[in-house]
């Protein structure tokens, strides 16, 4: 039983690096769709993910379509700020995946219309100045949300 946590083109190696500490602390699996905004050696991806690396979980896929022939028909909730349905609405399920888009454009039309029935949404004000939280932010959030509804499994 693991969740999957998905980035969809990452930009920012510091992100995907503590994305992937917290993957390593909880025994999540990490999925990184291609291409990556950095190299995975980048000494800042090291570094926010400091001695945890070797405890994650990573699958490389090398673009979106060998994601959706890796996953099959398995469920996937997607993280946007253009759902009206929180975060906390929906039932997470051990080995489903969650998945985020790139920091600078979240996820293309393309993904949304695949997911219209399981997007999800973290609540915030309404502020045109505010237009989403943090990627790493976000993803621990949501992903420590599954974890409590599944029980926090092999977690003490």
């Amino acid at each position: 039983m693991a969740l999957n946590i998905v980035l969809f083109q990452p930009e920012i190696p510091q992100n995907t690096g503590n994305i992937a500490r917290t993957c390593a602390a909880t025994g999540s699996n990490l999925h990184l769709i291609k291409p990556l905004g950095f190299s995975v050696s980048d000494k800042h991806l090291k570094r926010a993910g400091l001695d945890y690396w070797s405890l994650v979980n990573i699958t490389y896929h090398e673009s979106y379509e060998d994601f959706k022939e890796f996953i099959g028909g398995r469920e996937v909730f997607i993280a946007t700020t253009k759902e009206s349905r929180i975060y906390t609405d929906v039932r997470y399920t051990d080995d489903c995946f969650i998945m985020f888009g790139k920091e600078t454009a979240g996820l293309p039309e393309y993904i949304h219309d695949q997911y219209i029935h399981t997007r999800i949404k973290i609540p915030m004000i309404d502020n045109v100045h505010a237009r989403s939280l943090n990627l790493a932010n976000s993803v621990n959030i949501v992903m420590y949300e599954a974890l409590r509804q599944m029980g926090f499994p092999n977690m003490i």
